[in-house]
């Protein structure tokens, strides 16, 4: 036989021992196969899960009941006024709450007056004033606020103004002196706790985001 025929032979033969081997490997396809990217994913058999619209806010049943009477007023509040968030309030006026009590406490009340209505700054104005002429000095360091939770809140629809009472429960020392320097109240090494129900009041859309310390009770 030719060499050249003989070489045609042998390499015929790989040939079809490569055809052979690839179709092993990658199998064979019946009919049409829509490319790989455009087949459909299985379909989930799995339960169907429904996106409920419209439920509670937790904003606000974090704080107070479902569909309380102030749950309600927080409610309107925030319809009046889409940037204001119940739980920015609390933080808020957890800081407020220190810092009006010891402004009362240490008898400055110039640093907190913007943050009290009228009638609340001269209730405390009187208090400071009547130390003064006894002689008396408070001397106090905050520790902390222990307890603090939304107490009531009330919004008017026709004023637009907002009210958030908010229960205290804050720790600080305190003591009193005389003109001797003598104490006459308290004791430097025990932690007074002091509870309080301060009620809040803005106007809701109003430019001026402080509320103001409207009353005071326990």
């Amino acid at each position: 036989m030719n060499s050249p025929i003989l070489q045609l032979l042998v390499l015929a033969g790989i040939a079809v021992f490569l055809i052979l081997r690839l179709k092993n490997v990658l199998g064979t396809r019946d009919g049409y196969e829509p490319p790989r990217e455009a087949q459909q994913p299985a379909a989930r058999t799995g339960p169907t899960l429904e996106v409920i619209e419209g439920g509670p806010d937790l904003d606000i049943t974090d704080h107070v009941p479902e569909n309380s009477e102030s749950a309600k007023a927080l409610a309107a509040m925030k319809s009046a006024e889409p940037s204001f968030g119940v739980t920015d309030f609390l933080q808020g006026a957890r800081g407020a709450y220190e810092m009006i009590l010891m402004g009362f406490e240490k008898g400055d009340l110039a640093s907190i007056k913007p943050f009290l209505a009228e009638d609340v700054y001269q209730a405390f104005a009187g208090v400071v004033e009547a130390r003064e002429q006894q002689g008396l000095t408070v001397e106090g360091e905050f520790v902390g606020v222990r307890e603090m939770a939304l107490n009531n809140a009330e919004f008017d629809t026709a004023t637009r103004e907002g009210e958030i009472s908010v229960r205290f429960v804050g720790e600080l020392t305190h003591i009193v002196r005389d003109r001797a320097g003598e104490i006459v109240e308290g004791d430097e090494s025990q932690i007074k706790r002091q509870k309080d129900i301060w009620t809040f009041a803005r106007k809701m859309g109003s430019n001026d985001p402080n509320w103001q310390l409207v009353a005071t009770g326990e």
